[in-house]
């Protein structure tokens, strides 16, 4: 089995511009390629998982990886998936942004040797002349066909601003400067990243020739990778400071028993085989291959030691209830506490256990709340400062999320 056959196999992708000619470069090793990554954030989160673990897969085969750092796009913003403008960033914020995602992303790829590469599209884009693209590149898009795209119709009726409307022409110039640059023949993008994409192809043959090759992929990351990345906490991010690898692990331990399989066959470098025989699992038993995806996937973020930390912590949590030393925890402090006492729905939001009070509301009407073994009945109970006298209490959050709040 070639490599493109085992993306379609792990179902990466969703369609093609050219199924055969792309076969052939992918299996041969002579796709140079790139994904975009806006920094919108210091830190790479799950929603990136699917992409990182892709060029890491290609470049195992041979092929050359570009990560391109979008931070010329990220001060335009992608309307993509949204309702409303991206806040705006500074230069350094961005910036510091993209010297964190450079730092993540060497845990996946190879850069040396000039195996792969990393660019930052702030090098083109913002030295570009204004009229001069009006001329040469917007010149090459029809403001009719722009309008049709998903990403566009989807703001129309709550409003898109002109400076998002150029977001498609940026990332089509993109594919356009690093085809020249770099001899890039290939771009690997989400599903709503599609109107966009062949924009750039569109922009390369209009520019340079007819007969100027360029392919595009459309593969299904931020579809899927928005799903996995999202829980009743927010982003699971691949950054330690922001997400513990023990919390990590939690995270993918406590996948839908559904999405196991899939989640094994897109993320992890595990054989096909060897998934099918986890596949066959059923009932509790799933938690066998649950306990696999977490540990492979921690693993590939955070080492083997860490891996096997959370795993061992994770194993005697459940078992017994009380090992606190690897339980993700938040520290208090004096300010929120008011007269001595915080409320538990407070307490809730404060430990990113839940994103409302009308969330936290729920879990105690339902009983899926306890503090320290006791489960709390009443939504308005507080706990004082005598609760804390041990130096914390540990949150149980229906039958598998616990937490210390350390005070």
């Amino acid at each position: 089995m070639g490599v493109y056959e085992e993306l379609v196999a792990r179902g990466l992708i969703a369609q093609v511009t050219d199924e055969k000619e792309i076969r052939e470069l992918v299996n041969n090793g002579k796709a140079v390629f790139y994904i975009g990554f806006d920094p919108t954030a210091d830190s790479l989160h799950v929603g990136h998982f699917m992409a990182l673990c892709l060029m890491k897969r290609l470049q195992m085969a041979g092929n050359k990886p570009i990560a391109l750092i979008g931070g010329g796009t990220a001060m335009i913003g992608d309307p993509s998936g949204r309702t409303d403008m991206r806040q705006m960033m500074t230069k350094e914020t961005i910036e510091h942004n993209v010297s964190c995602f450079r730092e993540q992303m060497s845990k996946f790829i190879d850069f040396s040797d000039d195996k792969a590469l990393m660019v930052n599209n702030a090098d083109w884009l913002l030295d570009l002349n204004y009229v001069e693209v009006l001329r040469e590149v917007g010149a090459c898009f029809s403001v009719n066909n722009m309008l049709r795209a998903e990403c566009y119709k989807q703001r129309m009726e709550k409003g898109l601003s002109f400076l998002e409307f150029n977001y498609m022409i940026m990332q089509s110039y993109d594919f356009y400067a690093l085809y020249q640059k770099y001899g890039c023949n290939m771009q690997f993008g989400g599903d709503d990243q599609w109107s966009n994409m062949l924009g750039g192809t569109e922009l390369i043959r209009r520019k340079l020739s007819k007969d100027a090759y360029a392919m595009t992929i459309n593969l299904l990351l931020n579809s899927e990778g928005k799903k996995m990345g999202k829980t009743q906490k927010g982003a699971v991010w691949l950054s330690a400071e922001k997400t513990s690898p023990f919390e990590f692990y939690q995270y993918w331990r406590n996948v839908d028993d559904a999405d196991v399989i899939k989640c094994m066959k897109m993320l992890t470098f595990l054989s096909l085989d060897e998934i099918e025989e986890y596949a066959k699992l059923e009932g509790s038993e799933i938690n066998k291959a649950k306990e696999v995806l977490a540990f492979e996937l921690t693993k590939l973020i955070h080492g083997e030691e860490e891996a096997t930390k959370a795993q061992e912590g994770a194993r005697a949590l459940f078992v017994s209830g009380n090992d606190t030393e690897n339980m993700p925890s938040t520290t208090l402090s004096d300010d929120d506490f008011t007269e001595g006492e915080i409320s538990v729905l407070d307490l809730l939001i404060k430990c990113s256990l839940i994103p409302s009070k009308g969330e936290g509301k729920r879990l105690i009407t339902q009983g899926g709340v306890s503090i320290d073994d006791a489960k709390v009945t009443e939504i308005f109970a507080k706990l004082s400062l005598k609760d804390f006298e041990k130096g914390y209490v540990v949150i149980k959050k229906g039958k598998k999320v616990f937490h210390k709040a350390v005070k």
